[in-house]
């Protein structure tokens, strides 16, 4: 606000529209390379989607923060640009402000999207409903009761599997269903390192 009120006088714009082009083409550059690793992450889905399901925050902040920088330095070449043909100082000040608020934006999306692997996030319900499918092929399974999953990293996940087992089912063999239906789950999709299943029905 101290800018809006008292603003500065720019000596020389021309310094300014090269350090801009300089910091425009390094940062492009950057955000360029960083895209189309992104990209191979995202595959067929939208870029939206793929922020919100991607599990790999280095990924999605340094992809946010090259954007957000691209976008500030779009900000101050047009308050600049618009300075230098006004002669009004304000547009440079405005400037200032909407960088600051493109800046404080991209830090709270940033933590709103990361917060979620940093305290364990569960794995979205594609990963959930196809646990219960392959539980439910097994004629024994008389009901899945939950299926609790959680990132411990991008590429690895957690679940835990209660379900009940009929109890006219022999013993070794509740003990087979349980140990194939791991191996099935863990096959299924790669990122599933550890399952841990449970029958909790109790039988006399």
């Amino acid at each position: 606000m101290r800018h809006l009120r008292q603003p500065g006088e720019i000596a020389n714009p021309f310094v300014n529209y090269i350090v801009l082009a300089i910091a425009l083409a390094m940062e492009g550059a950057s955000w360029l390379i960083t895209f189309r690793q992104f990209g191979r992450v995202r595959g067929s889905r939208s870029i939206v989607d793929a922020v919100r399901r991607g599990k790999d925050p280095t990924v999605i902040a340094v992809l946010f923060e090259d954007s957000a920088a691209l976008a500030g330095l779009v900000v101050a070449a047009i308050g600049v640009t618009l300075y230098h043909l006004t002669g009004n100082a304000l547009y440079d000040g405005a400037a200032s402000i909407v960088i600051g608020l493109i800046l404080g934006f991209t830090a709270f999306w940033l933590a709103f999207e990361t917060k979620g692997l940093l305290i364990g996030e569960a794995a979205n319900r594609e990963v959930v409903a196809r646990i219960t499918s392959l539980a439910k092929r097994y004629p024994e399974v008389e009901r899945v009761n939950e299926v609790l999953t959680m990132h411990v990293g991008p590429e690895y996940i957690l679940a835990a599997v209660s379900l009940n087992i009929a109890c006219d089912v022999p013993r070794n063999r509740a003990h087979a269903v349980m140990d194939e239906l791991d191996e099935t789950i863990k096959k299924t999709d790669p990122r599933l390192k550890r399952v841990f299943i449970e029958s909790q029905n109790e039988c006399r």
